[in-house]
């Protein structure tokens, strides 16, 4: 019930998994299994206690990935008719699955130094999408089938589609 009260207040974001990453995503729903975010990532650090400090001086700061991905989130809702979704299955997980048009796309988020995505890779190689998402710090490329996002530039997602 509290859950209820925040989202409907808007002070979290509840994101489901699915059971399968196909269109359309919201018939796939596990109602059941869902993530909670906080609806802004600078409130978050404050009540996490994370200090500045740790996050711009620290590469191997295991908060930073969950800054990273709430950061994401607050830039891709919105953006598509549908609002972002997970993928999990007992072996791995995809950071965020968004619908644009009839296309599925996996999207992988990466805070620190470590560009090895191997669920993500799995994903690529089994479901074979038309396009995957890795916003990082590295600079705007393509690799392959992987797009890859600055940071910065996940605002404007959808355009660069």
């Amino acid at each position: 019930e509290a859950i209820e009260w925040l989202v409907s207040a808007g002070m979290l974001n509840r994101v489901y998994n699915v059971s399968k990453a196909e269109h359309p995503l919201a018939a796939f729903d596990k109602l059941d299994q869902f993530k909670l975010f906080v609806f802004d990532t600078g409130l978050l650090k404050n009540m996490a206690g994370v200090d500045n400090g740790a996050i711009l001086l620290k590469s191997d700061y295991q908060f930073k990935g969950p800054l990273t991905e709430n950061f994401i989130l607050q830039q891709l809702k919105g953006q598509f008719e549908l609002e972002p979704r997970y993928y999990s299955d007992k072996n791995s997980e995809i950071d965020f699955v968004l619908q644009y048009k009839t296309e599925i796309i996996p999207v992988e988020v990466k805070g620190g130094e470590d560009k090895s995505a191997p669920s993500f890779k799995k994903y690529i190689g089994s479901h074979d999408p038309g396009y995957a998402l890795r916003f990082s710090k590295r600079a705007y490329r393509q690799d392959g089938k992987i797009l890859n996002l600055p940071l910065y530039l996940a605002g404007k997602t959808r355009e660069l589609l």
